[in-house]
């Protein structure tokens, strides 16, 4: 007789899977992930930033109202607690808002025009004193000076003979300008609004945590449009009595020059000092440029050491890095408005990611626990 019962347990054994062999390591494979991760990141900002940019019209006002909200919320708030309404303390901030930037405006432009062509022909007489002793240097700074007065001059004529470009570009600022003041009024009466309507539509029970969030971020506007605005005054004022002090021409144009520039965080301020030490050399020599040299030094140690830590620290903290960075992508997306708007927007995401990380890592049952934390947090 056949046996071939060797043959059928040979043939029932089940086979061994074999070992899976990854393709690649661990680390390599977490690489890929957060590379994906980041590339999205990345996609979504270039679609927002390009929403932005197409949608300039109307992100421009919403983000100028922003920012007014931000520099006189306290003053809306101090008269809501002096009982009075709504709609009239949003509409006297909003008063006292034009009143500010059209004064402030008035006397920085009324300024620059009184003394922007002497500050010009300063600027061209201190290039050419450079040049004689750099050379190819100061031979390129003497062109860039020549130039700039033939350039507005130019820029002048070609608005002059586009008439209706000129006409069209004010009509949009002014209609840009009017909508963000109309804005700013409804940011501030509508703002508990804003909050409950945020409460409704946050997905699950993430409400208190968004909430939080965005108060952080509005916090962090609040805190460098004020304390911006304050530093800025006291380096203008700072600098415009130690040029007047040393009669350097065109004192005033140039605090108004620093005023201005103080918005945009260390590039501002390096590019006025440095006009106003340019318009010393030349018109009052080497020695009182040494003296205004060392002004706008005391002024930028004044700011850096004492008035940034006692007014911004609390609530704007970014690095230096950061902020440079910041302004270089404002600049190339929507140029000098652009270098303006940058820094506050990334005060306010600092501060929205610094919330939500401070979220994260006290753990999930120290923000809101369901249901059970809801009444707390409304």
């Amino acid at each position: 007789m056949h046996n071939d019962s060797d043959g059928k347990g040979r043939g029932a054994e089940p086979e061994r899977p074999l070992p899976s062999q990854r393709l690649l390591p661990i680390q390599a494979r977490r690489a890929a992930a957060w590379c994906l991760v980041g590339l999205l990141i990345a996609a979504v900002v270039a679609l927002v930033v390009w929403l932005c940019v197409e949608l300039s019209a109307a992100v421009t006002p919403v983000l100028l109202a922003l920012l007014g909200s931000g520099l006189l919320g306290p003053l809306y708030r101090r008269l809501v607690a002096m009982k009075l309404n709504r709609s009239l303390a949003a509409g006297l901030t909003c008063a006292v808002l034009l009143l500010v930037v059209g004064g402030a405006g008035y006397i920085v432009v009324s300024a620059l025009v009184d003394t922007g062509d002497q500050i010009l022909t300063s600027l061209r007489q201190a290039a050419k004193d450079l040049s004689q002793h750099f050379g190819a240097a100061g031979t390129s700074l003497d062109d860039l000076a020549s130039k700039s007065k033939g350039l507005v001059a130019k820029f002048g004529g070609t608005a002059a003979s586009g008439l209706l470009t000129g006409v069209s570009a004010i009509g949009q600022f002014l209609a840009a300008s009017v909508l963000a003041l109309l804005l700013t009024f409804f940011f501030l009466r509508d703002s508990d609004k804003a909050v409950r309507t945020l409460n409704a539509w946050a997905p699950g029970s993430s409400a208190p945590q968004l909430e939080r969030m965005a108060r952080r971020g509005f916090q962090s506007i609040e805190g460098f449009m004020r304390g911006t605005t304050f530093i800025a005054l006291i380096d203008a004022i700072c600098i415009t009595v130690g040029l007047l002090i040393l009669r350097v021409p065109g004192a005033v144009g140039l605090g108004a020059l620093v005023f201005v520039g103080a918005y945009i965080p260390y590039l501002g301020a390096f590019i006025s000092g440095a006009v106003a030490i340019l318009v010393a050399l030349a018109d009052r020599g080497f020695v009182i440029a040494l003296w205004a040299l060392g002004v706008v030094l005391a002024v930028q140690v004044l700011e850096g050491h004492v008035l940034q830590p006692m007014i911004q620290s609390r609530t704007v903290k970014m690095h230096p890095a950061t902020v440079l960075l910041a302004i270089t992508a404002g600049a190339s997306v929507a140029g000098i408005l652009g270098m303006l708007l940058s820094v506050p927007l990334t005060a306010a995401v600092t501060g929205m990611l610094h919330e939500l990380r401070l979220h994260y890592a006290a753990g999930s049952d120290s923000g809101d626990t369901g249901p059970a934390a809801s009444p707390a947090s409304s």
